[in-house]
């Protein structure tokens, strides 16, 4: 299975974007990652298979929403309010098979090439 981010781009502070995830195959929790430039990556948000349990890390609570389509396969994170520390490449990830979800890149499978996202001050 590939995944295949997109959406990525400038925008002001406060403004927003959304973010796509699309799988070539079946996947199940599906979630995203970031990374700014000169830190490390960082847990953002991930969504089980039924969408039924959702975690955000708390920076981005109340102002991310991640949803899914498990008939398009495709993840997506819904992001306003944006900030200048939300500047970061985003990469999406998801499980290979059903096992608890985690805020620990290495649990997961399959990783995107990620999109850049950058916000303007």
């Amino acid at each position: 299975v590939q995944l295949q981010a997109s959406g990525g781009g400038l925008v002001q502070a406060g403004g927003s974007l959304r973010l796509s995830c699309a799988a070539s195959g079946r996947t199940y929790g599906m979630g995203w990652f970031r990374q700014a430039p000169g830190k490390e990556r960082e847990f953002v948000s991930v969504i089980s298979w039924s969408g039924g349990t959702i975690w955000y890390e708390e920076p981005v609570q109340g102002r991310f929403t991640i949803s899914r389509d498990n008939a398009k396969n495709t993840a997506y994170l819904q992001m306003t309010s944006l900030k200048p520390e939300d500047t970061a490449v985003y990469y999406c990830v998801a499980h290979q098979r059903l096992k608890p979800l985690s805020k620990e890149g290495t649990s997961y499978d399959y990783w995107g090439q990620g999109t850049l996202v950058t916000v303007s001050s």
